[in-house]
């Protein structure tokens, strides 16, 4: 960060993704930052406005570190996309092979990973005493590595892994089976056979996004027995947790998710401490 003519502290930071002007994450950096006595500019770059794919990623990061950038968060579909583009990885977002955060700064590009944390803070404070023997989770890529991650760290038994690409979700199993244990996650034929006998359920896919609508649960597989949770946030009340809810399951949104990983890259882009609840209450006030 660098002066301005105010005295203050800047910071410049962005998101890169698709379908992202709903987000609510350049807010939530503004106005802790504010807070801070930080000025903050926090700007989007949505790849389907810009007629964007992933292919622009190495563009996109030299044009950041041009012009001043501290920082980039990143969401679908770069999590795993930007990993060879950056020069080092944090512990964490090396073994989830997924990236949502990048730090910019004397010509290196440094990738971490908050969503883990994010989605186990937002889990321990909303679902702390349901059982979690066996979770099912639909979706493998970058969210989902990071929310099997944090499942299988809040002691879940077994994590089903269930994604349209099943290679993909072998993968995942398979490497956190490497980092937690052997059967500590698996995968299924069918969403019917993961979902008996199971727990509860998680979302780690973008259905259920104002861009993705749908639901990756199937809804008659749902039943009053199980918690719910979901990773999207936009709308806060996706189709999958308004039927949850509707049959009597607790439920988990994605907003808790979305501050918590925005408190850890808020630190990690200026160093300094954001207060949690405080970013809690102004995403409640959004």
């Amino acid at each position: 960060m660098s002066p301005p003519a105010t005295g203050r502290p800047s910071v410049l930071l962005g998101l890169v993704g698709s379908g992202i002007q709903a987000s609510r994450t350049p807010a939530l950096h503004e106005r802790e930052a504010e807070e801070l006595g930080v000025c903050c500019i926090y700007r989007l770059i949505d790849l389907d406005t810009l007629g964007l794919d992933a292919g622009a990623l190495p563009d996109i990061l030299t044009a950041a570190e041009r012009f001043g950038f501290a920082g980039l968060n990143v969401t679908h579909p770069c999590k795993q996309a930007v990993i060879p583009l950056l020069d080092e990885l944090s512990p964490e977002a090396r073994a989830l092979g997924a990236v949502n955060t990048i730090v910019l700064g004397n010509g290196r590009h440094m990738g971490h990973n908050t969503d883990w944390w994010g989605f186990a803070e937002s889990f321990r404070r909303e679902l702390p005493d349901v059982r979690r023997d066996r979770v099912v989770q639909f979706g493998a890529g970058g969210a989902g590595a990071a929310v099997a991650h944090a499942l299988l760290t809040l002691d879940a038994g077994e994590v089903v892994i269930v994604d349209t690409d099943a290679g993909r979700a072998d993968s995942l199993a398979a490497a956190l089976c490497a980092r937690f244990g052997e059967g500590r996650a698996t995968t299924a034929p069918s969403p019917a056979a993961a979902m008996a006998g199971a727990d509860g359920v998680v979302n780690a896919t973008p259905l259920g996004m104002a861009k993705y609508p749908g639901m990756a649960v199937p809804a008659e597989l749902l039943h009053p027995g199980l918690w719910v949770a979901d990773i999207v946030y936009f709308p806060l009340e996706t189709e999958l947790l308004r039927r949850a809810r509707a049959l009597g399951c607790r439920t988990l949104a994605g907003g808790g998710m979305a501050v918590f990983q925005a408190v850890g890259a808020f630190r990690l882009f200026t160093g300094r401490e954001p207060d949690a609840e405080r970013m809690l209450r102004h995403f409640a006030g959004m």
